[in-house]
């Protein structure tokens, strides 16, 4: 449950109040601040010939009862009264989106608040549809989200689509309940989706719906019910012996070589690969001696500072100072899959890969079995590697930065390790 409270921060002495909010979610406590626009003037018409500022006012009176002072409290009633309104707007605000939205964009309350302040002139009637609806979220999340993310919204929307047509009838924003849960998972099942795609796309309709709550449409009082519970999969990833094979694979190719090298490096610098492809010798800096690379990360906008391990300045070395060859995820998803195939991983893993669902159909749907490991390398990989081959040896709390999840929790059930390895890695501090 969130909570607002008002403090006077400032060491003046007439300034606005600032506003906190304060939640816990994942069992951690998170603190947001903002100035209001709420000044506490000097209050000379209360008191003649007064010198109490807005400051002392605050600290002294503003919470004192039973003043029989009749000004006093009328002024304690007023600013009372727009206390209220500014933290049932904050509270409606986060109630309205979803909170992983709010950790992630340190000036959201402020922006709330500048809502509160400025509120948004609706030039037109807000859609009602679902489908509608996700048209407008995107256009007005346009330059917030990234590439990838509208573009998981828009296969969810075809989803969407294919699922109305089955029912015979659109779907309202107020629709979206229990009812309608079970109704597309039912579906989604029957079409050949994993369980794991079905919950990403439940709680992308809920994300969808806040949004909606929250610029005033009507929801359903079950919305924040609506969840479907993942099933854990085996993440699969590269470890050291796994990346000595790639290393020492021959490859006759000048394709396949400069795939390689972005593989390694991805599982030594842990990041997603639309930076990976972006990166240059002009984001490399030395300092005290050490090579770390400073970039600003596409998904999420934040500024990065990157230590390089030894083995990516062994590649740089290697190539001049240079990077290799950047090229499109497509290419590089394909061609790690036949480098590590040559570095014969072929060891039968437990995962899930894109099979289609009969011959021809060119329907593809992510199917769960044993697969060799090569068959299930992908982009990805470089991320999990680093996270999962450095757990342990590294403090969390610097692979968190690293890797950029937002919980401890969320970077653990990342990594590819079982609880029995990391019980095994726990031992050694024992000794």
């Amino acid at each position: 449950m969130a909570t607002v409270k008002f403090l006077y921060r400032s060491t003046k002495e007439n300034e606005p109040l600032t506003a906190r909010l304060l939640f816990r979610y994942d069992k951690t406590d998170y603190v947001l601040g903002a100035k209001t626009e709420l000044l506490i003037y000097s209050f000379d018409e209360l008191y003649e010939n007064s010198k109490l500022s807005g400051k002392l006012y605050w600290k002294k009176l503003h919470e004192k009862r039973n003043t029989k002072d009749i000004e006093l409290e009328n002024k304690q009633a007023e600013i009372g009264v727009e206390l209220n309104k500014i933290k049932n707007h904050v509270l409606k605000a986060f109630n309205g989106t979803n909170i992983a939205e709010i950790i992630n964009d340190k000036d959201w309350l402020k922006k709330s608040l500048d809502i509160y302040y400025n509120p948004q002139v609706k030039t037109r009637e807000l859609p009602k549809e679902l489908i509608a609806y996700f048209d407008y979220y995107l256009d007005e999340k346009k330059n917030s989200l990234a590439n990838q993310t509208v573009k998981n919204y828009g296969v969810i929307k075809k989803l969407l689509i294919r699922y109305q047509t089955s029912i015979g009838y659109k779907v309202n924003i107020s629709d979206v309940d229990l009812s309608f849960k079970n109704s597309f998972e039912k579906y989604c099942l029957k079409e050949g989706y994993a369980n794991n795609t079905i919950s990403r796309a439940i709680h992308s309709v809920k994300t969808i719906c806040l949004h909606a709550r929250y610029n005033g449409l009507d929801t359903s009082y079950q919305l924040e019910k609506l969840k479907l519970k993942e099933v854990k999969v085996d993440n699969i990833y590269l470890s050291f012996e796994d990346l000595e094979k790639i290393e020492k694979a021959e490859l006759n190719s000048d394709y396949l070589v400069n795939a390689r090298d972005w593989l390694v490096i991805s599982c030594y610098v842990g990041q997603r690969v639309s930076d990976l492809m972006r990166f240059t010798t002009s984001h490399i800096r030395k300092e005290n001696g050490k090579s770390l690379i400073e970039f600003t990360q596409k998904k999420t906008g934040k500024i990065m500072t990157v230590p390089l391990h030894p083995k990516v300045i062994e590649i740089l070395d290697k190539r001049n100072g240079q990077f290799p060859r950047s090229i499109s995820e497509q290419k590089y998803n394909s061609y790690i899959k036949t480098v590590c195939e040559k570095a014969k991983l072929k060891e039968k893993v437990k995962g899930s890969k894109k099979v289609e669902t009969s011959e021809g159909s060119k329907k593809y749907r992510k199917e769960e079995g044993k697969y060799e490991k090569w068959e299930l390398v992908s982009s990805h990989i470089g991320r999990r590697s680093f996270a999962t081959n450095f757990y342990g040896k590294i403090p969390t709390s610097y692979l968190i930065y690293v890797t950029g999840h937002s919980t401890e929790k969320m970077f653990l059930s990342y990594i590819g390790k079982s609880n029995k390895d990391l019980a095994m890695e726990i031992t050694n501090y024992f000794e």
